[in-house]
């Protein structure tokens, strides 16, 4: 079938995108699902700094790719040996495809999925089934078993977690990314006990996911640290009890003052080394630092080294999450309708395919959040 999707041809190219234009919307071909597989009518997509890390080139992936990894839609077409899905239920996407069979899968870390990550890494779906191509037969790869920026995709049947169908897209779409990482990087990784200090880097739609999370767990004090204003104003409204221009102020030693000596839990979502060693000196003696950004691979981070056994001290990393999706994701749409989890507040912006990347320059200058965009 014929689909209007955002292909990347080339990444690295410089910004204003609404100039350079990295995204085309082209008319591409979309095969049939494959066994195993869902054809999905995309009902809205977010934009989020995974897909900007990819075109600016911080993150290599294979090109050319139909990008785009929040999404969510409604299932047209089930392919063969597909049991738990019918046509017309409403998914959310999981960026990692889980196979439910290799170790990390049977050790309850499906977000560390090893086929799904060679998947993943090599532009297919966890079956090595590729389904895009465009008008001149050239195939296209998926982004992270998604490819959401497209009316219409195929995706494995493990990439999918049903939803309740009177969910709005651009809500639901949030779940996928932006919720499942911030509020699991806090419940799953970090492991946030009430009245535990927590101190959050990064206040894009990941950090105050994060954020949201550390209030609906309970944590105080609650601080949130980001260098645009109308970010830490927002943060205050979603129940921070301390907010940190780094422009201005001496982060460590202000989170120090406010929680005796540095937080307990450190949560980094900017994808940068200097501020995740900024987090990890933030931290308190016996915490944990957790960071879920991405820094490009030859960042490097250089913290005191005798700190880990002399104050017992923790990094870790969390990649979606560490999340159960298939688990995570209806909890946490349980809470934004019990109102503990106000995900509509991270929503910023809403789009048309056509203005995608005027989208992803207002993502680079921090002038946004959560960017969703609408297909009819």
């Amino acid at each position: 079938m014929k689909v209007r999707a955002a292909v990347l041809r080339e990444m690295g190219l410089v910004d204003p995108y609404e100039q350079s234009k990295p995204l085309t919307i082209e008319m591409v071909e979309l095969a049939p699902p494959g066994a195993g597989e869902l054809l999905v009518r995309v009902l809205a997509a977010g934009l989020c700094h995974s897909d900007l890390s990819v075109i600016d080139g911080s993150r290599p992936r294979p090109m050319p790719m139909v990008l785009g990894h929040e999404a969510t839609g409604e299932i047209v077409e089930l392919g063969a040996d597909v049991a738990d899905f019918a046509v017309g239920d409403r998914v959310v996407f999981s960026f990692v495809p889980m196979c439910g069979h290799c170790e990390p899968c049977a050790a309850g870390r499906p977000a560390l999925c090893e086929p799904g990550a060679q998947a993943n890494a090599s532009g297919r779906l966890l079956g090595g089934g590729m389904r895009w191509h465009d008008g001149g037969q050239q195939q296209l790869q998926h982004h992270l078993g998604v490819s959401g920026f497209a009316e219409y995709t195929v995706t494995s049947a493990h990439s999918a977690v049903r939803i309740d169908d009177d969910l709005p897209p651009e809500i639901a779409a949030l779940f996928g990314c932006a919720v499942m990482t911030g509020v699991g990087a806090v419940i799953n990784t970090a492991r946030v006990a009430p009245g535990e200090s927590v101190a959050i880097f990064g206040l894009g739609g990941v950090g105050l996911a994060a954020l949201l999370g550390a209030r609906a767990a309970s944590a105080y004090p609650l601080i949130a640290v980001d260098p645009v204003l109308e970010k830490l104003a927002l943060a205050r409204e979603l129940g921070a009890d301390v907010v940190v221009d780094p422009t201005r102020e001496d982060v460590v030693a202000t989170i120090r003052e406010h929680t005796r000596g540095g937080a307990m839990h450190v949560i980094e979502s900017v994808g940068n080394e200097k501020v995740l060693a900024q987090a990890y000196a933030a931290t308190r003696r016996g915490g944990t630092t957790v960071t879920v950004g991405l820094p490009a691979p030859q960042r490097m981070l250089s913290i005191p080294a005798v700190s880990l056994t002399a104050e017992e001290r923790t990094i870790k990393g969390s990649y979606m999450g560490s999340a159960v999706p298939s688990r995570d994701i209806p909890r946490y749409v349980a809470l934004y309708r019990n109102g503990r989890l106000p995900v509509d507040r991270l929503l910023s912006h809403r789009l048309t395919l056509d203005e995608i990347n005027t989208g992803f320059d207002r993502l680079k200058s921090g002038q946004a959040i959560r960017q969703v965009v609408l297909f009819d």
